[in-house]
């Protein structure tokens, strides 16, 4: 309850900007949450949208948001056009420009904010530096929320020194690359935006390199002890750049949906999964922006079939512009369960169980039924992985996925990764050895061991006195700092 002095002195409030994605959304969501229950801030999310006259949704957007403490406010800022842009540009293109052709709003919107408000921040995510000069124009200070991990930061900021050191495509770079702190990545495991150096989209990111220097600081949602090599060279910097502080802040990851507890109303899946051994099923799903070929479709089931093992699959029909359209909320309408082999499902009947779309994802890796992930490694579903202790095999698709999986599995050693085939395909017959070697084989146990290892120092630094409290406490105090300044 509020007191009559708190009322006459208005609560600290902080500005979050997300760029599309609801990958980007959720974990800047769960920041806010942190910041309001913890630090006593008013949060207000400003959240870009598109209008590309393709059929785009922010349906997923709403459904995160609906449920917010009424301490976080939410305005979506005015949509802008994409209809200028040719077809092939790259997604991370599109999520730059759609913060950058979105600034006169967002301009407007912080003016009214801070003259009704104690304004003491602007936080935006990896895509949002063009905001920094409208939060300058207001006199706040302007924070990076980093929404995948120290490794894809650090290279982030080696990338002028390597653009300058290598003339070639880093995909044939001969040696692994040498990040300060990190285990050595090959250069065709760099993120997708690098993969293509004359691209609008590396250019993009090599700017980022300059224009993070001047923020006032970087959270990372990632931990200590998950990265502690990456974070210290960070923190430390080096002779060729001299970072803002970087404050571990993660895992900052979904805690599920309100309505779970109530049985009616629980996922298909969830009751299924209550039907099943512990710790036997594989969970098959690639996230909001994952889509597999048609033959990729085929080998996939054949493999999940092959392998004999429990598995529920999340299977999502294939889409001509994959990731780039279903990353901006257009979804294919055709039924994914057209695509799958002849009598697939009536074959595996008992055994599998596949769900169009969607699934309660934080609520399948919390079940004890759930014994691994087979995902494309996002970053957010990884921590989600990490926090409820389920091992995973490994396939990227897109994006920095492919330096996840290197993290996951050279550094941290709680994954399995698929090879690719001659044909560009996992073929059925890996597949079913991954998944039967996840779930039943010594190696897969061993794999288990580990994750749960990292689910406990995933939760310490949570605790009251863990390592990423402390560090978002540090960022709360600066702001409350600032707002004593002000009064």
């Amino acid at each position: 309850m509020e007191t009559q002095n708190s009322k006459q002195i208005p609560r600290a409030h902080v500005a979050m900007v997300p760029t599309p994605g609801i990958g980007h959304l959720i974990p800047q969501v769960e920041l806010a949450k942190r910041l309001v229950h913890q630090h006593n801030f008013l949060v207000t999310i400003f959240i870009p949208t598109i209008d590309d006259g393709r059929g785009s949704s922010m349906e997923p957007q709403r459904q995160v948001l609906e449920s917010l403490p009424t301490s976080i406010s939410t305005i979506f800022l005015p949509p802008v056009s994409f209809d200028d842009l040719p077809d092939d540009v790259r997604m991370e293109t599109r999520i730059t420009l759609t913060l950058a052709r979105s600034l006169s709003s967002l301009r407007d919107a912080l003016k009214v904010l801070a003259e009704s408000t104690r304004l003491v921040a602007l936080v935006v995510d990896i895509f949002g530096s063009a905001a920094f000069d409208v939060a300058n124009e207001f006199g706040v200070p302007v924070y990076i929320f980093f929404t995948t991990t120290a490794m894809v930061l650090s290279l982030i900021f080696h990338l002028p020194e390597l653009d300058v050191k290598f003339s070639c495509e880093y995909r044939d770079v001969p040696e692994p690359v040498q990040l300060p702190g990190c285990v050595p990545i090959n250069g065709r495991d760099f993120a997708d935006p690098f993969q293509q150096r004359k691209n609008e989209a590396y250019r993009i990111f090599l700017s980022f390199s300059k224009q993070y220097l001047v923020a006032a600081g970087i959270m990372v949602n990632s931990f200590m002890d998950l990265e502690t090599g990456a974070f210290k060279a960070l923190m430390e910097g080096d002779s060729s750049f001299k970072p803002p502080p970087v404050y571990p802040v993660g895992p900052l990851v979904q805690t599920g949906s309100t309505n779970e507890t109530n049985n009616d109303r629980r996922h298909e899946c969830l009751k299924w999964l209550d039907e099943q051994p512990s710790e036997s099923v594989l969970f098959v799903c690639f996230g909001s922006g994952g889509t597999l070929s048609p033959e990729q479709l085929n080998e996939l089931a054949l493999g999940l079939e092959m392998s004999g093992q429990r598995f529920l699959w999340v299977v999502r029909s294939p889409h001509e512009r994959a990731a780039n359209a279903t990353y901006f909320g257009i979804q294919s309408m055709k039924d994914p369960f057209d695509f799958l082999p002849k009598g697939f499902l009536d074959r595996t009947k008992g055994v599998g169980l596949v769900v169009p779309s969607w699934s309660p994802q934080v609520q399948v890796l919390r079940h004890g039924s759930t014994g691994g992930f087979l995902s494309h490694c996002g970053w957010n579903s990884i921590l989600e992985s990490i926090v409820h202790g389920v091992p995973i095999i490994a396939w990227p698709l897109y994006a920095e996925q492919k330096m996840n999986a290197v993290l996951l599995i050279d550094d941290l050693k709680v994954s399995f990764r698929v090879k690719v085939n001659e044909n560009g395909l996992v073929g059925r017959e890996d597949i079913a050895n991954y998944a039967k070697g996840l779930i039943q084989g010594e190696e897969g146990k061993l794999l288990r061991s580990k994750m749960r290892a990292l689910k406990d120092a995933a939760a310490n630094a949570l605790s009251p006195d863990g390592s990423s409290t402390k560090s978002l406490a540090q960022v709360a105090q600066k702001w409350k700092n600032l707002e004593s300044e002000t009064k």
